[in-house]
């Protein structure tokens, strides 16, 4: 599937997905602030407090250290303090930390980020007589509402290049009802790393964890990325409210979830949200709630849903029955709003064997992106390039696409792309199948099967079949469902949308 052509994210994706204004700590962005020195044999065993200025406003700051003559045996070392108490030392270990009210590099604390005069703390335990060694230290200045560039926790993408990533977007650990067992077999509150642990385990290549309305859990998140090198850790938290629940990712910062309280409606709490670049996912909206589980079904009056970007289509294994997310979902595609269906395993136990319906990655939302990082993941989301593989396989995958002539221009769609084809324009679709053998396709319009494919089973590990439609000019969604030989639901595709109201 990684040969599928990155020219297809190109074409007519959603309005609202284009690009944001970025601010980051990353290699490539411009530090707000540079400071520049020399340290000589005079320095040697001795400290120095180098003083700046942190402006209002900052949430995050970030700070790193070079310097000359490390092949003569210099040695630089690295602390900070701000304007009331010690924040960290890392010595020599680390040229770079960050910090926020959330989480910290190791070696640092998290913690409010007060304006005043801070330190960059330095230690010279080693330099010859006779070497001038320049330092610079850069730092950058982050705040609230700045998107990020790469990944919270990573200041590069974990892998390069376009293909298909696959993920596990819910699930909880000892920051709020997560468990597993202990040594001796209790049931205890579920350390995040056994969580992460599980997750690796099943080969999935992201995460994001998402307890209950805390950030408490973001300092572990940023603890073990370096160990998880191939498993992306996207920052997230489910927002719990009396009305309903929702998952936002991408965001640390904090937000007000006291909804009928504090927040006087959901606009308001989406408001807090959108500001912060946060993607937010509404959960298993068809739930019941009451008093076994306030809030679990959606509720909220008046929501907007022209504002709502994701909905978690699939919770766990439920793809049927009153407690399934698709009718919910397919209801409001076939009002008009254009929502991008994910899937979540809602794991609560680590431990649970991977064939449970709720293990980790159980199910696995599949998203194309240009490579695995927090900001291309979300990307990806947002465009709609998303399938859902409800078993969590490994290998399993589809690949749904459309073109069409349109004053003598092709263009080209993939899922959760929009494709303009007025009354008489003939659109081509092409479904590409991976490891289904004995599988069938089914053409969804509008939530209503279609044969403008054929529907056979799929005779070999990888199966191309095409189809034609032509146009009627009227809004559709187009999607694909692929059923294993017993029917039940293996893929769920997201759709392609054609002239849109």
């Amino acid at each position: 599937m990684k040969t599928f052509r990155a020219r297809l994210l190109r074409f007519l994706v959603f309005a609202g997905t284009a690009s944001l204004t970025l601010h980051s700590q990353s290699n490539e962005s411009k530090p707000d602030l540079t400071l520049h020195g020399t340290v000589t044999r005079a320095d040697f065993m001795h400290y120095r407090e180098l003083p700046f200025t942190v402006p209002a406003g900052v949430t995050r700051l970030s700070a790193e250290l070079s310097y000359t003559d490390k092949d003569k045996r210099t040695s630089i070392d690295l602390g900070l303090l701000d304007n009331e108490r010690f924040r960290g030392w890392s010595g020599g270990n680390k040229s770079f930390f960050t910090l926020s009210d959330t989480d910290a590099t190791p070696s640092y604390l998290p913690g409010s980020i007060r304006p005043g005069t801070w330190k960059i703390l330095l230690g010279i335990p080693s330099i010859r007589p006779g070497i001038t060694s320049h330092y610079e230290v850069k730092i950058w200045f982050g705040h609230a509402t700045d998107a990020t560039a790469v990944s919270t926790f990573s200041r590069e993408p974990l892998r390069a290049g376009p293909a298909w990533y696959r993920g596990d977007l819910h699930m909880h650990d000892a920051h709020s009802d997560g468990s597993c067992t202990s040594q001796s077999g209790k049931k205890i509150p579920c350390p995040l790393y056994r969580t992460v642990e599980a997750a690796a385990a099943r080969g999935l290549d992201f995460i994001a964890i998402t307890d209950h309305n805390t950030t408490a859990h973001f300092d572990d998140l940023r603890e073990l990325q370096p160990a998880f090198d191939q498993l992306l850790l996207i920052p997230g938290r489910e927002i719990t409210t009396f009305l309903g629940h929702a998952n936002v990712f991408g965001t640390t910062a904090p937000i007000d979830f006291r909804l009928t309280d504090t927040v006087p409606n959901f606009n308001a709490l989406l408001d807090q949200v959108q500001q912060l670049h946060g993607l937010l996912s509404i959960n298993h909206p068809a739930q019941p709630s009451g008093e076994s589980c306030m809030g679990c079904g959606w509720t909220a009056p008046n929501t907007d849903w022209s504002r709502i970007r994701v909905l978690e289509a699939v919770n766990g294994g439920i793809t049927s029955g009153p407690l399934a997310g698709i009718p919910f979902w397919q209801t409001k595609l076939n009002a008009g709003f254009r929502i991008v269906g994910i899937a979540g395993s809602d794991n609560h136990n680590s431990s649970a064997s991977p064939e449970h319906a709720t293990s980790i990655g159980y199910p696995t939302t599949v998203v194309y992106a240009e490579n695995l990082s927090e900001r291309a993941i979300l990307d990806g989301i947002r465009a709609g390039h998303v399938f859902i593989d409800i078993q969590g396989t490994k290998r399993r995958g589809m690949e749904w696409s459309a073109t069409a002539d349109v004053e003598h221009v092709a263009t080209a769609a993939q899922m959760g792309d929009l494709l303009g084809a007025t009354t008489g324009h003939q659109v081509r679709f092409t479904l590409k199948l991976h490891h289904v053998k004995g599988a069938s396709p089914v053409i969804l319009c509008d939530g209503k099967a279609v044969d403008w494919l054929p529907t056979k089973p799929a005779e070999d590990e990888e199966d191309e079949r095409g189809g034609t439609w032509q146009s009627d000019g009227e809004p559709h969604w187009v999607r694909v469902d692929v059923r294993g030989p017993d029917g039940s639901l293996w893929l769920m595709g997201n759709p392609i949308y054609f002239n849109p109201r």
